[in-house]
């Protein structure tokens, strides 16, 4: 299954699904793709961060993808969001997921109770701030992570 951000000629955004890129362009071509929003058939693929692929020895970290917008992108807008995502794609390549652990290993890892790594996970509003008051080093990722057990 392939998701696309789609976008119609009234600025419209919306998700659409499909079996294929082959598929996508089959409905498009026939007229079949339609806004849920005001029902226009001048529907065309939104701007999107790219997905970078994982390589066949890495763990996977999650797809990337634009936030939700009901207009289209400016392109340098657009571009840069696909420059941020490229960017965290690279800086989790060599990242270890740790999920709901986050919080507890960054500490471990500050306080010398456990060896440094690079590391990210998920941590709650408050477990973050309570890191950060703390002094441990710690920033948010500017996309969202799939734990890797999510994905397909």
């Amino acid at each position: 299954m392939i998701v696309y951000d789609l976008t119609c000629d009234h600025g419209h955004r919306f998700e659409g699904w499909f079996g294929s890129s082959a598929d996508f362009a089959s409905q498009a071509e026939r007229g079949l793709l339609a806004c849920p929003a005001c029902g226009s058939v001048d529907v065309t693929k939104a701007p999107m961060a790219p997905a970078v692929p994982r390589k066949g020895n890495r763990k996977a970290e999650g797809g990337v993808k634009t936030p939700v917008a009901n207009a289209p992108l400016p392109p340098e807008v657009a571009q840069a969001m696909a420059r941020l995502a490229e960017a965290q794609a690279r800086a989790l390549k060599d990242s270890t997921w740790v999920g709901k652990d986050f919080a507890e290993a960054s500490r471990a890892m500050h306080y010398g109770e456990r060896e440094h790594q690079v590391i990210h996970g998920q941590a709650s509003v408050d477990e973050a701030k309570a890191l950060v008051e703390e002094g441990v080093p710690v920033s948010p990722l500017p996309f969202p992570v799939a734990p890797p057990e999510e994905l397909n």
